[in-house]
């Protein structure tokens, strides 16, 4: 049996599975330590289900704690930047382009050493060791106690990183060391940026992950702890503490993992509506379509594996501009309404008129059309029927042009409506084929916490002219699924569910960018390797 939790802005949500069995599910209210939330929402599930702690044999968690803290600009730790592609690398110094508040929150403490390679493998030039060692000193001295490092290239060669690490650790004992090539992909800037925030959100992580622990051992729950990534995929949560940026975008992608599970679509689109927004997505062979481009978190740019989402400013909070003295109108100007995109959220059962509250919500207009029935309908003003339709309208015009914003090819296609806000989509829209409703839709994102896999992926450049293109694809399978079984994919059950490549015609040969991802079923406590020999082995596969 699973738990499966994921934590939003508005409600934490929670559910058992058993096999393909959700057994129990429960929606409560985000707190604001998160870690009670989650600890109410577990409770809740194993008191309704009856079941027994000790027959829990793997919780899976998805939270929102780090995007959180980059969008506040709260609870980050100051980092020491260190950037190994001197001398041709300083055009563009590191945090560039970052926020002014965010720069302030992680400091400017910048090292620009030699180091750094070519696409083709040779040196920018030669690694300093006393500069690095420097480097570590002062960080030391200064109180910095994490560290980010960067190279061009890194994950073609990633010596350079690791040797920096070494020596750093060695000046530094007391530090925490981020290496790019363990958090993005090729493109320097944005993982260099990537590598700075994991950096600068480690003692939030460990603070995170600790209290996620401790709220299980006052269940009683003693199955191991895993967190959802970006990418639809579980670590563990001591990975996790070290890279907690690859989390960030798992609460979309937990919805649309759920969706697909409790619909059997593998192909089609996703809208999951909760308090604060709608997030379409993609789903290509039961798993979130990946962006190819930059992502923007917290006004930085990264390039980390994200899921390609759509997020609108509509959900079950959303806030609905209008004025009171339009109320009644029997014509509407179009000017005089506004929806969103603020919304009340959390405060949603103070703040709305269905909760006595006075403030004009997404969900009052649904009630009030007949398109959802909770709180009080008696407590909403009487709205006349052409601003609930005028209102309705916009919300379903808005869903519609996030529809064909997502979509990459001509045609209807079905479309899963998920999340606690889904009344919210109306039963037809422009360019969807059907608008499925699966059973337990309120939690899917809980549901695809629950039925996540153990996942890895690996991206390398490859001269086919020097290694047979059969023989080296098959190479780089082997490499990755020895990764998911290293993390705790059962044997078996592993498979390689994407592979990209891409010709790189200005490199000599036939090199090739290739990029393999797979994925495998949770293997089990009982299968399952240490913690430290995980740590450990994915560091040396990185």
């Amino acid at each position: 049996m699973r738990i499966g939790v994921d934590v939003g802005g508005t409600n934490t949500d929670a559910v058992l599975i058993d096999g393909d069995s959700v057994l129990a599910s429960t929606k409560q209210p985000t707190t604001e330590d998160v870690s009670s939330g989650v600890a109410a929402a577990i409770g809740a599930v194993l008191a309704t289900s009856e079941v027994a702690p000790a027959a829990v044999t793997s919780v899976m968690i998805g939270t929102t704690h780090f995007t959180n803290a980059l969008v506040e600009r709260r609870h980050l730790d100051k980092v020491g930047i260190i950037r190994l592609a001197s001398p041709s690398g300083e055009a563009l110094p590191p945090l560039t382009g970052w926020p002014e508040d965010l720069i302030r929150q992680t400091g400017t403490t910048c090292f620009l050493l030699p180091g750094g390679y070519e696409v083709d493998g040779r040196e920018i030039s030669a690694f300093d060791e006393a500069c690095v060692r420097e480097a570590g000193r002062t960080c030391r001295e200064r109180g910095i106690n994490r560290i980010a490092v960067s190279s061009v290239f890194a994950p073609l060669n990633a010596d350079m990183e690791t040797r920096a690490a070494r020596l750093l650790q060695e000046e530094h004992p007391e530090a925490t060391i981020s290496l790019s090539h363990a958090i993005g992909r090729l493109g320097m800037i944005e993982r260099e940026n990537g590598t700075i925030l994991n950096a600068a959100l480690t003692s939030l992580a460990a603070h995170v992950i600790a209290s996620f622990e401790r709220a299980m051992q006052d269940l009683g729950l003693e199955a191991p702890l895993y967190i959802s990534q970006n990418d639809g995929t579980l670590i563990s949560a001591d990975h996790a503490a070290r890279y907690p940026v690859m989390t960030i975008g798992s609460g979309p992608t937990n919805s649309m993992r759920g969706a697909a599970f409790l619909t059997g679509i593998s192909d089609g689109m996703v809208m999951d509506v909760g308090g604060t927004t709608c997030d379409i997505g993609v789903l290509t062979n039961g798993f979130p379509r990946e962006s190819s481009l930059a992502v923007d978190i917290g006004g930085v740019r990264t390039n980390f594996r994200m899921p390609d989402i759509l997020a609108l400013g509509l959900g079950g909070g959303t806030r609905i501009h209008l004025d009171p003295a339009h109320y009644p109108a029997e014509h509407l100007p179009e000017e005089t309404l506004k929806v969103g995109p603020d919304s009340v959220g959390y405060r949603i059962d103070r703040d709305s008129y269905l909760f006595g509250g006075d403030t004009l919500t997404a969900s009052d207009v649904a009630v009030a059309a007949g398109q959802a029935d909770f709180g009080d309908p008696a407590k909403v003003p009487a709205l006349s029927p052409a601003v609930r339709q005028a209102v309705w309208s916009r919300m379903q015009a808005m869903l519609e042009e996030g529809l064909d914003r997502m979509k990459t090819a001509p045609g209807d296609v079905p479309i899963i409506a998920v999340g606690g806000g889904s009344f919210l989509i109306g039963d037809a829209l422009k360019g969807a084929a059907s608008i499925v409703r699966p059973p337990h839709a309120a939690v899917a994102n809980a549901v695809g916490a629950a039925i996540a896999q153990i996942g890895a992926q690996i991206e390398q450049i490859v001269d086919y002219d020097v290694t047979p293109r059969e023989t080296a694809l098959q190479q780089i399978r082997d490499a990755v699924a020895e990764r998911v079984a290293t993390a705790g994919g059962a044997p078996d059950s592993i498979e390689i569910v994407d592979m990209e490549e891409v010709l790189l015609s200005y490199l000599p040969g036939r090199s090739t960018q290739v990029r393999i991802k797979a994925v495998g079923d949770f293997a089990g406590a009982a299968q399952t390797a240490s913690t430290a020999q995980i740590q450990s082995e994915l560091r040396h596969a990185h």
